[in-house]
Order: structure tokens, then sequence, then C-alpha cells
């Protein structure tokens, strides 16, 4: 029996500028057709840290050398823009994957927004990191000219960070159920969505923040009752003790074990744990979902249980 499985793509799946994006979007394409080929529905997810940075300061440049004429665009649009040529380019390697195996399904992006909550505290606290790696001066010339908040990340060098609210729910839901039903390989909440509110009416405004794709991914997966969850990031298992002599990788995870090693801090904010708070919002959201955390290559053999790390409840 087929099951419909969501990825959440990890940006090692995508690249960090377009050369790497073309080459990246071509493997991970190989990796999801082979999901696709046993036979599962299949709907994707995916990142955009370092594109929607790229298209934000590309536009401040544009404008630069007169600040006068200078108009911010929102980063909500900014979003959207990064989920129109991320789709645009895993499309239609998706596409010419499944041809090239004797596969007709169809693969479509859909534009996706994400409902936020204005009153989230997370606008007042941003954490995400968006955009390149800086070097601390370059950093420090942000916070000064333009007032962004920066943070250095996990020894890699400098980041903007902007505000990361909850999704509380996918726009589009009913649009992706129907072209799931209609057997469509879906790309959808790129970026983890574009950040939306509602205000007067049914007016949807754009919000200044990026969602976790992990969480976006675990909103999607649980309104369309999917089956499993999978998050694929660059390594094989969670792990304990990450980097040091002791570290142990982790085959099995119930919730209540994944929150006992959150809470003694086991995993990293901004790197495994919003994965790993992810898997377990949705392993124990229902009874018989499975939550697999793996690497893109090592996906096909994680579903079979061969590898990755399952989180479910029992």
């Amino acid at each position: 029996m087929s099951k419909t499985i969501v990825i959440a793509l990890g940006g090692n799946a995508l690249g960090n500028n377009l050369p790497e994006q073309m080459e990246a979007v071509r493997r991970t394409s190989k990796a999801i057709a082979d999901l696709i080929e046993e036979g599962d529905r299949v709907v994707i997810a995916h990142g955009n840290g370092p594109q929607v940075g790229m298209i934000q300061n590309a536009f401040t440049e544009l404008t630069r050398s007169d600040p006068e004429k200078y108009i911010p665009v929102p980063l909500s649009v900014c979003v959207a823009m990064s989920q129109g040529y991320i789709g645009y380019d895993l499309q239609n390697f998706l596409r010419e994957e499944l041809r090239d195996r004797g596969i007709s399904l169809d693969v479509a992006t859909v534009l996706t927004q994400v409902e936020v909550d204005p009153a989230d505290p997370a606008f007042a606290h941003p954490t995400k990191p968006i955009g390149s790696f800086m070097t601390k001066e370059e950093a420090e010339a942000l916070v000064r000219d333009r007032d962004y908040k920066v943070t250095e990340d996990a020894g890699r060098g400098w980041r903007r960070v902007v505000a990361s609210p909850a999704p509380v729910s996918i726009v589009e839901i009913d649009t992706i159920k129907a072209l799931v039903d209609t057997d469509h390989v879906v790309i959808a909440c790129g970026g983890g969505g574009i950040p939306v509110f509602k205000t007067e009416g049914h007016h949807l405004k754009g919000a200044a923040a990026v969602i976790d794709k992990d969480f976006a991914a675990c909103t999607l997966a649980k309104q369309l009752d999917a089956d499993m969850l999978i998050i694929l990031t660059a390594v094989e298992k969670v792990a304990i003790h990450f980097g040091t002599p002791e570290q142990k990788d982790l085959d099995t995870l119930t919730p209540e074990e994944a929150k006992q090693y959150i809470e003694a801090g086991e995993f990293a904010p901004g790197s495994m744990l919003p994965k790993v708070e992810a898997a377990v919002d949705f392993a124990q959201s229902k009874e018989g979902r499975t939550a697999l955390i793996t690497l893109l290559e090592k996906a096909r053999d994680g579903i079979a249980g061969r590898t990755g790390t399952h989180i479910r409840t029992g």
C-alpha cells in the first residue's frame, strides 16, 4: 500500500548559489525519484536560508548608489521569489528524472503561504539565520548601516538573523491536497512558506520573517494526514554527545526520549534541535505516524528501516 510522504530538504540538497543549486538539485532529484519509484506519494518542502538573504541583498545593492530611492523589499516577497526559482529548478529536474525512468507523473510547484500569529514572541527575538556567511567586520557593517540583527553561526562565520515564528496553518492546503490526490508530485512550503497573518476582512499581510522549513513541513504533513515525515540533513543519524569521543548514533527515538535529550541540551539550536522538535511533533500527532531523520542519499534505505533515526510513539 502506498504511503504519503512529506520530505523536508535541507540546505545541502540545494546548494548556496545558482551554479551549486543546479548540480545539487540534479542529485536531489535522483534521490527523490527513488522514493517515487517505490510507489509512494511524495510532497517536497525545502529551505531557502542562503537564497532568500541573497535576493534581499541584491535588491539593496541595486539601490545603493541612490539611497533616496531605496525601497526595502519585504522579506515575504523575497521568500516568494525564492520559492519560484528553487521550485522551477527542482520540478524540472525531477520531471526529467521521472521521464527518464518511464514514470509519467507531473510535478507542480505551489506558491505557498503559511499563516503565522503576529503576537508570536519570535518577532521580538530573531533567531533564524538567512543569507550567506560573513566576516565579523561585514556583519558589524550591516548592523551599523541597516540595523540588521546578526549572530555567529556554529563557528562558520556570521549571518543575518530574522524572526522565525511557528507555522499555524497552510493557506493553500486544499490545492496541495487536490494535486496529491490526482497523483502529482508537489513542491510546497518552499523556504518554510511565505509568512502571512490575517488582517481586516480576508486580507493576508506578509510578515517580516522566515519560517523554519522543518516546522512548516511538519504542519504540512499533519494537514495532509501523511504517513511519514522525512527530514533530510547532513548526517545519517541523530546523535547524542555529538562531536565527542562519546558520540552515540540513535536508530530509534520515542517522543519522550527525544524530549529528555532536548532538555539535556543534546541538540544544537538552529541545527539538529528544530529537526528533532519537528519530528517529535509529527510522530506524536497521530497514532501510526513516523518521522525519519537521515541523509538525502540514505532516504530510500531509511524508509526500509535500514538506517536513519526513526521517531515514533511506543
